[in-house]
């Protein structure tokens, strides 16, 4: 399957070329020179600084670029007439400069930032956001907005996909629960890795609880940030498998805004309204979306999400920013999915087994930042955020039994096969009503400071973090199916208090050199109060179990950056995971304290960049994460039964991550239509390392669950100067096994056995019309219609969606 899958990409590649050379051909011969330099220039700021990195875009045509590390740029392949030039960067103010080719001759500019922009003093991952050569130490990857609109996604997943290392696995198909693995870790509610929203936390509890119930919806987002490597240093508490941030849109300079409906298959729709502007000192940027549908694979939900930001220029030292948000989510999710006799004949994919079945999440958000300019040289950041998320689900009961008998409250609805033993899966008149509440609120000062210990060129970044949180958790049984209302049976809370400190220095051994070391410490003191529970053999009692523990942890990190040319940037580094056990975890419903670990790994990387010509561009990294402990989580969602969690022992993930983007029309000189072939693929080996004993079966050696052997994403490109787009994408994915002992046959349950390879071709096609401020795109998901597992978790199997159809409409003010 593997070598089928390159030779289908490098016969796709060739296929591309060679329709491309003859459009190139019929486009040199109108445009006389195919392959000129046009317009060439340097970008600085007004103090003489060149801006490295900065975006030239020609207004109503499809030509760009990003100037070098230098500042200077080059653009080709530009027919004779006058055009707009727009120039901007992170940091500075948008501008824009007119131009005029003549006879194809060579026209040089000079283009200089007379202002800075005010920006919202928020954190970020990738600090100049740049495509290709970023200083940060470790692999990175930037998804813009540019790149998402033209993915047009149904679910966030597939945006996420377009990073290298990064494996996502559907749950309903439309991304409203992430569930995020990089570099072949459990991607399981993303629990081992940190997600953020422009620097803050998104975790119901970012410590005990690091699961992703509440995912930002990709509609909205303005960018997507990801860092794998020593730079996770600077975050916490998740550093293992690296750092997500979404980014959303800041207040503009001027006003602008835009209205976004799409509609679909299943009764699905999708509304979104945005404004931002800037009246005197003060900018604001608000957006509301709708999202619903009644039948999507499914699932069927309703989302209703509003966020705003407001940026005040407070003097010219200083900028604060404020952000509120609101997410309120009911959807029919489950945890259970067909199995393994109603795959296997087909038809029942999408079957409502628990159509009672109620997820109701609640998500109310603030923060505050600050950014304050001592001096030139020494600047502070202070973020301060609080949130409450309410998750509320009610689930039915069911029973699966060998002999297919039914339970005594049996409802009279059977699903699967009664002939065959443990085929069949009686639903119960009864409900768990699983209700949860969490606030979290936390406060980061960091300080930034440009130095020249030893005569070089330093920047030295210091803070602390003390983040809090609570959950409040019961379960209510109810005693008729779809009521969730009921007997109170566990009632607890949780609390943890974590302190973190940090410092990383950033030091420029040369121009074309950076070094940076960087530490982090590490305290959660994290206490779990159990006030009702079952007690075998005496039944529901209100009890007081109070017990906690306190884990302290150093994570040290190194990592380097060197430029031996304005093409070539290598990377490599080596740091320390580390990641808390979950609360409920680590203390158990008796109140005892486990001796569970905090979860950790030494991690390596080395990678390399390079553009060695105007048409390529080529990254690879190599990557080892050694475990001396993981945990393998328990959680329902990960299959397991909720409690009882043990130090999994050692794992050893290592593969390579490698992209590549082919800018086709640059190649043959193609000046009104441009197109691109790009691909990211990973393979990888994730194994446990050590004796390990489950059944009397050692799996040392065995590979660790939902870590695929290697996946790829693949994607051709067009886009013409009269405003027509067109993106083919391929998503493939290698076997992977839902289980430790790499069970190959399935069990009848559908909950283990192996999950075989899979592809899924999208295809996306828009319309833009300048004159209108207008634009129009239709998509097609899973273009072949492919038939595939996702997941055999936590309760069954989960099918891909099937193909499905959209069309949108934008019009921008």
């Amino acid at each position: 399957m593997l070598s089928q899958l390159f030779n289908w990409i490098f016969a796709t590649a060739i296929f591309i070329i060679s329709i491309n050379v003859s459009v190139a051909k019929d486009v040199s011969a109108n445009d006389n020179d195919g392959k000129s330099l046009v317009l060439s220039g340097k970008v600085s700021s007004l103090e003489g600084e060149t801006i490295p990195f900065a975006n030239i875009m020609v207004v109503g045509t499809v030509k760009g670029t990003y100037t070098n590390l230098d500042g200077t740029f080059q653009i080709y392949d530009l027919p004779d007439g006058e055009y707009t030039v727009k120039v901007s960067a992170v940091g500075y103010k948008t501008f824009t400069r007119y131009v005029q080719v003549i006879n194809g001759q060579l026209s040089e500019l000079n283009l200089i930032f007379e202002e800075v922009g005010v920006e919202m003093p928020q954190f970020t991952v990738i600090a100049s956001k740049d495509r290709v050569f970023s200083r940060v130490p470790g692999s990175v990857t930037y998804i813009d907005a540019k790149e998402i609109k033209t993915v047009n996604p149904l679910s966030g997943n597939e945006v996420l996909r377009r990073s290298p290392g990064v494996h996502v696995v559907d749950e309903e198909g439309v991304g409203m629960r992430a569930n995020i693995g990089i570099r072949g870790l459990d991607p399981d509610r993303s629990r081992s890795i940190l997600v953020l929203e422009d620097g803050v936390p998104v975790a119901l509890a970012p410590y005990g609880e690091p699961e992703l119930y509440y995912t930002p919806v990709m509609d909205r987002m303005s960018g997507v940030e990801i860092l794998k490597g020593s730079g996770q240093v600077l975050f916490g508490p998740q550093t293992i498998g690296g750092v997500v941030n979404y980014i959303t849109a800041n207040p503009p300079q001027e006003e602008e805004g835009a209205i976004y409906i799409q509609g679909g298959q299943g009764g699905f729709f999708t509304g979104m309204v945005n404004y931002g502007n800037t009246f005197g000192n003060t900018g604001i940027q608000a957006n509301l979306l709708k999202k619903r549908a009644d039948n999507v694979g499914p699932t069927e939900f309703d989302i209703t999400d509003f966020n705003t930001k407001f940026l005040f220029n407070l003097n010219e030292k200083s900028e604060l920013g404020l952000k509120l948000g609101l997410y309120n989510e009911i959807s029919n999710s489950t945890y259970i999915g067909i199995n393994q006799v109603m795959f296997d004949r087909g038809g029942e994919d999408f079957t409502r087994m628990a159509p009672d079945d109620r997820l109701e999440v609640k998500r109310y958000s603030m923060s505050l930042s600050h950014k304050y300019r001592i001096n030139k040289h020494v600047r502070l950041r202070t973020i301060a955020y609080g949130y409450t998320t309410t998750r509320n689900w009610s689930r039915q009961d069911f029973s699966i039994n060998q002999t297919n008998t039914p339970p005594a409250n049996w409802t009279g609805v059977v699903w699967g096969d009664r002939e065959i033993p443990g085929g069949a899966v009686f639903m119960r008149d009864g409900t768990g009503n699983r209700n949860r509440q969490f606030e979290v609120a936390g406060i980061e000062p960091r300080l930034e400071i440009d130095h020249k210990l030893f005569n070089t060129q330093n920047e030295l970044i210091v803070g602390t973090r003390y983040l809090y949180e609570r959950a409040f958790e019961q379960r209510v049984n109810g005693t008729r199916a779809g009521v969730k209302s009921g007997n109170l049976v566990e009632d607890e809370v949780r609390t943890g208090h974590a302190i973190s400190a940090y410092a990383q220095n950033k030091i420029e051994i040369t121009k074309k050199a950076d070094l940076n070391i960087g530490v982090r410490f590490e305290n959660f003191d994290y206490e779990r109060d159990i006030r009702r529970r079952n007690f075998a053999g005496i039944g529901i009692r209100d009890t007081v179990l109070i017990a906690g523990n306190v884990i302290n942890e150093i994570i040290p990190g190194i990592g380097f950056n060197v430029r031996p040319t304005s093409t070539v940037n290598v990377f490599g580094g080596v740091h320390r995971g580390y990641a808390p056990p979950r609360t409920k975890d680590a203390i158990t419903a008796m109140g005892d304290v486990l001796d569970l670990e905090a979860e950790r790994s030494v991690n390596y990387e080395f990678g390399l960049r390079t553009e060695p010509t105007r048409w390529l561009f080529i990254e690879a990294t190599g990557f080892l994460m050694d475990f001396s402990n993981q945990i393998i989580p328990v959680a329902e969602s990960a299959g397991g039964i909720g409690f009882g969690v043990v130090n999994a022992g050692a794992t050893l993930h290592r593969g390579v991550e490698s992209a590549m983007v082919f800018d086709i029309s640059n190649l043959f000189g193609m000046s009104r239509i441009k197109v691109t072939y790009d691909l990211n693929a990973t393979v990888l080996r994730s194994t446990f390392s050590a004796d390990r004993f489950i059944n009397d079966v050692n799996i040392n050696g065995n590979r660790t669950p939902y870590s695929p052997e290697w996946f790829v994403n693949s994607a051709i490109t067009i886009q013409t100067n009269s405003g027509f787009g067109l993106r083919l994408a391929g998503n493939f994915v290698g076997n992977q096994f839902a289980d430790e002992l790499n069970s190959i046959e399935p069990s009848v349950n559908g909950r283990i056995g192996l999950i075989p390879s899979y592809k899924v071709f999208d295809a996306v096609f828009s319309y833009d019309i300048s004159k209108w401020n207008s634009r129009f795109n239709f998509s097609i998901k899973n273009l072949t219609d492919e038939r595939f597992i996702t997941s055999r978790r936590p309760q069954g199997i989960r099918v891909g969606i099937p193909r499905f159809i959209t069309a949108g409409y934008e019009f921008r003010f």
